[in-house]
């Protein structure tokens, strides 16, 4: 069956790495809401697609949002250690990260305190001597996946904040069940890649990084969460 989908503007439709070369084809969605079901959204958009040789890589924020894991920031009720860490962490043009006092504040409530205050003392006395980065280093792939809202996300989760995805691993090897290819839960943006989750061990952490490093999904309004890898003869 011929593919239906292009690349998201700005971005490439194949890339070459050191497995060789591959497509990435985007599969637009409707806004996924946490009443929906990964399974059907799979079914609806992507199966009739997918070939068994295939990856499914999907955005770790759907899987997020469908677990309950994302919440509107007016309700979140966040502290003084929040408001206070929050200032001090270094904010990009590509995600809110731990920059705003709810997503400090999820921070706390996921990884608890202790563990946010070690990684911040270690964050400071590091910046002395220019090496930046430790704070999430410490804190890991479940700090560095939570993000706040942002004017070019889809309503309503421009006023939304999340956590990572629960369990990613366990959700990418039932969706690859279903679907009846290997899977990938992914937490990508222009400033790197990070794998939250595979189907199998097998998959290679570096094969994922390498065919999403120019993030063909894009993080704004292009509602792609779910994109279907393809290696080129």
């Amino acid at each position: 069956m011929d593919m239906p989908f292009t690349p998201n503007e700005s971005k490439n439709l194949e890339i070459t790495t050191d497995f060789g070369t591959f497509a990435r084809y985007p599969v637009k969605t409707h806004v996924i809401m946490d009443n929906d079901v990964l399974t059907d959204v799979l079914d609806k958009y992507a199966k009739d697609y997918v070939q068994p040789d295939d990856y499914v890589f999907m955005s770790e924020k759907i899987v997020a949002i469908t677990q309950g894991r994302a919440f509107p920031i007016d309700q979140i009720k966040t502290g003084w250690w929040a408001k206070t860490l929050s200032k001090f962490v270094y904010k990009t043009p590509y995600g809110i990260g731990l920059g705003m006092p709810c997503t400090m504040q999820l921070a706390i409530n996921e990884l608890g305190l202790p563990r946010i205050l070690f990684a911040s003392v270690c964050s400071a006395v590091t910046k002395l001597f220019g090496v930046r980065g430790v704070f999430y280093r410490i804190l890991g792939e479940r700090a560095r996946a939570i993000d706040g809202p942002c004017d070019c996300t889809c309503p309503p989760y421009n006023k939304y904040a999340k956590l990572a995805p629960d369990k990613p691993d366990e959700v990418a090897e039932n969706l690859s069940k279903h679907i009846g290819c290997k899977f990938v839960v992914i937490d990508a943006n222009d400033l790197g890649v990070e794998v939250l989750g595979r189907s199998s061990k097998e998959i290679p952490i570096d094969f994922c990084k390498q065919v999403f490093k120019d993030n063909p999904l894009d993080q704004s309004a292009q509602q792609t969460p779910v994109c279907i890898v393809r290696k080129v003869d």
